[in-house]
């Protein structure tokens, strides 16, 4: 298989356009498209989606983890052999929004000494992160998922910890003499999928579900919960820094909820890869470990 028509495969979608890849390639839109059509008569079958942007179709995503496998392998030979910039490679990792800015900032410091690596971040849940491998998205990904993806390994980083908290006003309001008014005080989730408010709720045995605001961000999720919007639950990391327990209040007979988070990266003999990997297992060695 030609590796000059998996870099126009890989280039496509990266910029969502055969138009979009010609100019990260150097070459015409006319080429890339030559480039394209060769590869998939070579497959037998379509492998990107002609729509925008562009996309890869099931066949076409496991060719796209072979072109970025080789490309990482030809960027550490470059590398190897002193040739500086040419030997810079993209490294894309799936990582969720609360590691992000807790447990995984360790792993921005060890990245800023890496000249030879540029990092591509993609947020996404923890329980979905493992798509992207499936997909040559990512060539490591934080999952919760312990069964490692085709061509893919897979280790415990450890157990990431949430507490049931809310500001002390807040506590105050919905305090009652048997406990807490579950279905009354105010709930804060961070995206549809989030279920953990709602399993801690059924725990409770509420019939019914309180008014419930969604806010897609780690760090503005926490300072809304400080600032009495609704209870949610927060990473523990979070709880541990600033004023006492960042000026929140766990919510007294509220079990917290644990998440066991994974490292999943291609099984490929990469220097980059193993660096990389070592500095997630690193950071994630200040997770709970049991």
């Amino acid at each position: 298989m030609n590796f000059e028509h998996l870099k126009a495969l890989s280039a496509i979608v990266a910029t969502g356009s055969f138009d979009g890849a010609a100019n990260l390639l150097g070459i015409t839109p006319s080429a890339v498209s030559q480039r394209m059509k060769a590869l998939e008569t070579s497959a037998g079958q379509i492998l990107v989606r002609r729509s925008l942007p562009s996309s890869p179709t099931e066949a076409g995503a496991i060719l796209l983890r072979t072109a970025r496998q080789i490309q990482t392998l030809e960027a550490d030979a470059l590398q190897s052999l002193g040739q500086g910039p040419a030997g810079r490679a993209t490294a894309s990792i799936a990582v969720n929004a609360d590691s992000l800015a807790t447990w995984f900032i360790p792993v921005l410091h060890e990245a800023a000494t890496w000249a030879d690596t540029e990092l591509d971040l993609h947020i996404e849940d923890q329980d979905h992160s493992s798509r992207l491998l499936r997909q040559g998205d990512v060539l490591g990904a934080v999952t919760t998922e312990p069964k490692p993806v085709g061509g893919c390994r897979a280790e415990l980083l450890g157990v990431m910890r949430y507490i049931p908290a809310a500001s002390p006003g807040l506590l105050k309001r919905y305090k009652t003499v048997d406990g807490i008014n579950w279905p009354e005080m105010p709930m804060l989730r961070f995206s549809a999928d989030d279920d953990m408010q709602h399993r801690l709720m059924r725990s409770q045995g509420a019939k019914r579900f309180p008014p419930t605001h969604t806010i897609p961000s780690s760090e503005a999720f926490l300072e809304a919960v400080r600032a009495g919007l609704g209870w949610g639950m927060i990473p523990e990391q979070q709880l541990q820094h600033g004023t006492p327990r960042n000026g929140l209040v766990a919510l007294p007979g509220a079990a917290p909820h644990d998440i066991a988070l994974y490292w999943q990266c291609w099984s490929l003999a990469s220097p980059r890869l193993e660096r990389i990997t070592a500095a997630v297992r690193s950071a994630g060695s200040h997770l709970r470990q049991s």
